[in-house]
């Protein structure tokens, strides 16, 4: 994801699903079209933050319809939505015969 929505939301009481939720409708409605991906911070994906949740929690889950990953790039509180598009699939080029180039002196 190259572009996307960055939303603050500091009620850290509520859940994550409530919060992610919500900054998915306002993100659709601005946009037209629904975000399929949220990077936040990994403290906030452990719903509030604490460190032994933050340590068992995955890299990666589905919450609200998005898929959720865990960025240490991403402030805390912050959730910042987008569209992941699908990378094309790239053929693999079939290798290519070598001839061969070694004599056998006769």
């Amino acid at each position: 994801m190259e572009l996307g929505m960055l939303w603050f939301d500091g009620e850290a009481q509520r859940s994550l699903h409530d919060r992610l939720e919500r900054a998915a409708r306002y993100y659709a409605q601005k946009y037209g079209r629904p975000a399929n991906t949220c990077y936040v911070h990994p403290s906030t994906m452990a719903n509030g933050g604490r460190a032994a949740e933050a340590k068992a929690s995955k890299r990666e889950q589905c919450v609200a319809g998005l898929t959720v990953r865990a960025s240490r790039t991403v402030l805390p509180n912050h959730f910042w939505l987008g569209v992941e598009e699908q990378l094309p699939v790239m053929p693999i080029p079939a290798p290519r015969s070598v001839k061969s180039t070694v004599q056998v002196a006769g």
